[in-house]
């Protein structure tokens, strides 16, 4: 259970789990998939599942947070993340995490998904005049892609009609 924990809660991939504990690939799917049908009999199985997915998601949350903090070092000074009320974002390990670098949650209220409706418009853009374009060979190529598009075509090139038509740098600077 501990190698399955490993795979599922920790997110590593079969081959770090074999060079560390020299067990093969095919034991850790195997075990993986035993533990997965104790899922849908055993409660407390299922349970354990969820959380280990639940820490998963939380601990990739505060991964993605600390590597866009530490991409931007000067501008963390007022600095609002907003997002949906997700459990990962409601956690106390990730509050905690938000209070300790000195970002402001901010979060759409229960029910209510209009407050996400900007945010929705900039990754439909994103998606459909940047990355759907694109088959990125690494995980860098598409970073660098993406960092691209947001800060140079999206925020300096693009035309927003909610701007009359202006970028958004030339609507801040007016």
């Amino acid at each position: 259970k501990k190698i399955v924990r490993l795979h599922e809660e920790e997110g590593r991939t079969y081959k770090s789990i074999t060079a560390e504990y020299g067990v093969s690939k095919a034991s850790i799917s195997k075990w993986c998939s035993e533990f997965s049908k104790e899922c849908q009999t055993d409660p407390q199985a299922k349970e354990d599942y969820d959380s280990m997915k639940e820490n998963l998601r939380l601990k990739r949350e505060i991964e993605e947070l600390r590597k866009a903090l530490e991409s931007q070092p000067g501008s963390k000074e007022g600095l609002i993340l907003h997002s949906d009320q997700g459990s990962q974002y409601t956690s106390k390990a990730f509050v905690e995490f938000c209070e300790s670098s000195g970002v402001t949650q901010s979060m759409s209220k229960a029910g209510y998904p209009y407050d996400n409706a900007p945010m929705e418009r900039y990754f439909n853009t994103l998606k459909n005049e940047c990355t759907n374009l694109y088959e990125f060979r690494t995980e860098e190529q598409m970073y660098q892609t993406v960092e691209e598009f947001a800060y140079a075509t999206y925020n300096h090139v693009r035309p927003h009609s909610y701007n009359g038509y202006k970028t958004p740098f030339e609507a801040r600077c007016a």
